[in-house]
């Protein structure tokens, strides 16, 4: 295969913001994850130093936070104050103590540097609750919540920028879902009442592939929006150790990871918005979250969940299975640095995307009680912040292999390499991933712009496809090259992630 590229021939800038996370209340995710009081690893504020580390060293840049379906029954007047009274969660249905909150999730990004990203309540919540929340955030003293934050502890505000009104609203399976023509409404109203509070906010709202979504959505507010919401997942196991092979895996890195980048671009395109609101996928993953049988309504021998055994087994048991370290493999690498791929060749339009979630369930990072373990996801946040550029170009490909299969019913093919290029500082960062079960492929490189002296390769993999990382088990890794004398051809190692920088 031969890729052929030069810095003249660019697509546009890579926001740092692809690399963001995500944080939703949700079984071990904030609390025994995140935010551990009792943990040897705690800190002064009770967040896990560890997974602090962990977090900076992939240079997190933003965080989206509380939810996901957990905030669309969310007050989030209960989560702040010196007395904290626990709720009853709706969504997951367990007990919320309420601890972690908003002051707690502006401290965790201010300890690492990066933006807070609120999601607001917009399914049992109003307009007028929402710009509380940005009150409370972001004015200096004026009004009540201003002052109850300053009363608090927080006399500067938070200065929140960036605000999501709603998660998914268009669906069913959340709290307070909505129609077309509501969601229209209620996002321009609530926008309108957040910007008065704040008209800095960059707004974003939530959407589906879906063309009468968007058109309410756009016709209604979308002079209010900075951003449209997008979110996916590719796998969804019916009992929670049940996966898509890598195979599967693999033939879903091509037209499926771009099917609602390509749509959401089209609406935004026929309204005359594309240069004005950008694309967040801010909720991504290879794997969906398992949480059977959360509906209950459908065992009508079950009254109350406080005294269900079948609840207590069957529902809150079964969501530990999300925490089987071995269910993160390579697949679960490659496919997530062919989507970072894909949003890199869109930068022009997706500039924010926030993996679900940063801890635990199906998270980069997994804690327990002597410590982490970083799955193989992981590295390819480690590589791609540590070594792309901004500058994302255009390249040249030619006798690139693929691969054919069936997914399903369905028959595939897909490129058997994906590759990025991306330039800055002088020196080009390419992103080259083999997916390839078991053949090395040789990649030929030509460049228009001159003579060039050294190359280094950096390569993310493990023994096998299935290979992960558990307690006391380290398979995936990274290995960084030492810079030598460029040459012109390369060797991919089978299912793998490689980073080639030259200068």
């Amino acid at each position: 295969m031969k890729i052929t590229f030069s810095k003249e021939n660019i697509i546009g800038q890579a926001d740092k913001m692809i690399y963001g996370h995500f944080l939703e209340h949700f079984h071990r995710q904030v609390y025994d994850g995140i935010y551990d009081p009792t943990s040897k690893f705690a800190d002064e504020d009770g967040f896990r130093t560890d997974v602090l580390e962990a977090m900076r060293k992939i240079k997190t840049p933003i965080i989206r936070w509380p939810g996901g379906c957990y905030v669309s029954a969310y007050d989030w007047h209960y989560g702040v104050g010196k007395t904290r009274i626990p709720t009853y969660d709706k969504a997951w249905r367990v007990e919320e103590s309420n601890e972690f909150g908003t002051d707690e999730f502006v401290k965790l990004c201010r300890k690492l540097d990066c933006e807070p990203y609120i999601c607001t309540n917009a399914g049992t919540g109003s307009a007028e609750e929402m710009s509380n929340w940005v009150e409370y955030c972001n004015i200096e003293n004026m009004g009540r919540f201003a002052k109850e934050r300053i009363e608090n502890g927080y006399p500067e505000p938070h200065n929140v920028k960036f605000w999501s009104i709603g998660n998914e609203n268009w669906g069913g399976h959340e709290i307070g879902s909505k129609d077309a023509p509501e969601w229209g409404k209620l996002v321009r109203e609530s926008a309108k009442m957040m910007l008065r509070v704040d008209p800095t906010l960059e707004l974003s709202a939530a959407s589906i592939g879906d063309l009468d979504w968007n058109v309410n959505l756009l016709r209604a507010a979308g002079s209010y929006l900075d951003w449209i919401s997008v979110h996916d997942y590719w796998d969804f196991t019916p009992d929670g150790v049940t996966y898509i092979d890598y195979d599967t895996a693999m033939l879903r890195t091509g037209a499926d990871i771009c099917r609602n980048i390509n749509k959401v671009r089209a609406y935004l395109t026929a309204f005359g918005l594309e240069k004005k609101i950008k694309i967040a996928y801010d909720e991504w993953n290879l794997r969906g979250w398992y949480h059977p049988n959360v509906m209950d309504i459908w065992y009508r021998d079950i009254k109350r969940t406080e005294d269900a055994e079948f609840y207590k087994n069957n529902v809150i048991g079964e969501r530990s299975k999300n925490d089987l370290n071995s269910t993160y493999t390579m697949a679960d690498a490659l496919f997530s640095a062919a989507f970072l791929n894909t949003c890199l060749r869109n930068c022009d339009i997706v500039k924010m995307a926030c993996f679900s979630p940063i801890v635990n369930t199906r998270g980069a990072i997994f804690t327990h009680k002597d410590g982490i373990v970083l799955r193989s996801t992981y590295f390819v946040f480690e590589l791609y912040t540590a070594l792309l550029k901004d500058t994302v170009l255009d390249i040249w490909t030619k006798d690139v292999p693929t691969i054919t299969g069936m997914d399903g019913r369905h028959k595939k093919t897909v490129d058997k390499v994906d590759t990025v290029v991306t330039y800055g500082d002088g020196q080009y960062a390419i992103s080259a991933i083999n997916k390839s079960r078991d053949e090395d492929i040789t990649l030929d490189l030509r460049t228009l712009d001159g003579e060039l002296s050294q190359m280094r390769i950096s390569v993310l993999n493990g023994p096998s496809v299935d290979s992960y990382n558990d307690i006391d088990r380290t398979e995936v890794k990274v290995t960084y090259g030492e810079w030598e004398s460029y040459k012109d051809s390369v060797t991919l190692p089978a299912h793998s992630v490689c980073i080639i920088e030259i200068k």
